[in-house]
């Protein structure tokens, strides 16, 4: 009799140490971001009021895009990690000044929108699997005779401040002298294509498909070509605090499965191989081989 307590003792602690650790885990999860959204009923998305065909808003107020199709994804991937089947969505707009503030003030919990991941920016946010490689290229008028990038000496070129396109520019007029005329715009600002436009600037430097979407914008889109050898390849991810290794597994896991599953493959034929609202506009992007290789390896690794 004794002999038989001690066994079942034994098998009760045991299974009791077996379950500890799913226990701890389980208690884990609601910390940080998770727990915020799991005490508030609401999860907060960060979107970008102009960037085409990633995150953008319509005349009637509707947010749409590839990314914040992904970020939709997301908060489902949340709701049900969560068992909150009424989870609130709550979409607050950032501009590229404001797009890291948000996430450290607690303002959004994730963006997804145009933002690429560099090991620079990690030390201040933390990003998400890759969503989308692009790369950084010129837009020009097609007599402009700028072809590539050594054509750009002497030349206005604009940009957005605080991109990776300014940082690329500056560097080759302090590593390379190319005297370049950089023209930092803002995105509530003078746009750069209204710049381009006015002649005030002979060339914009920006992702590659950024700079399409922006030729359909143009009044007279023929005159136009996005050209250049890309200078940086450019690994687009969801941003969010630091720090909270419980809510990146949450969202890199959803991304990995939409990725793996065909799912991330019929929004980029959606966004950017198909006709897109407002105007029915085609970009007509093929998909990179470099996109091919990320869905069927989903990573979080910056280009630089």
């Amino acid at each position: 009799m004794k002999q038989l307590t001690i066994v079942l003792l034994f098998t009760f602690l045991t299974t009791l140490s077996d379950a500890l650790p799913a226990i701890a885990t389980s208690s884990g999860e609601r910390t940080g971001t998770l727990r915020k959204i799991a005490d508030s009923g609401t999860i907060v998305l960060g979107y970008h009021e102009s960037t085409i065909p990633f995150t953008y808003i319509t005349s009637d107020g509707k947010v749409m895009g590839y990314s914040y199709d992904i970020a939709l994804k997301i908060a489902d991937a949340v709701k049900r990690e969560l068992k909150l089947p009424k989870l609130q969505i709550k979409q607050v707009p950032f501009t590229t000044q404001t797009r890291f503030p948000i996430i450290q003030n607690g303002t959004v919990d994730i963006t997804c929108g145009a933002t690429t991941n560099t090991t620079e920016r990690q030390k201040i946010v933390a990003f998400s699997n890759t969503i989308f490689i692009a790369g950084s290229r010129l837009m020009a008028r097609k007599n402009s005779g700028i072809r590539d990038f050594p054509d750009l000496a002497g030349k206005n070129v604009v940009t957005f401040a605080a991109s990776t396109s300014e940082k690329m520019l500056r560097k080759m007029n302090s590593e390379k002298n190319s005297r370049i005329n950089i023209i930092s715009t803002f995105d509530r600002g003078t746009r750069p294509l209204a710049v381009l436009q006015a002649e005030q600037a002979d060339a914009f430097m920006m992702d590659d498909i950024l700079l399409y979407a922006t030729i359909r914008d143009a009044w007279r889109p023929d005159e136009w070509i996005v050209t250049g050898t890309p200078q940086s390849y450019e690994a687009y991810g969801c941003v969010m605090r630091r720090d909270d290794p419980v809510f990146k597994k949450v969202v890199d896991q959803e991304i990995a499965r939409i990725m793996k599953s065909g799912e991330a493959e019929t929004l980029y034929r959606k966004w950017l191989m198909s006709p897109i609202p407002p105007k029915g506009v085609n970009l007509g992007f093929p998909m990179s081989e470099a996109m091919t290789r990320l869905f069927k390896n989903p990573n979080d690794k910056p280009f630089e």
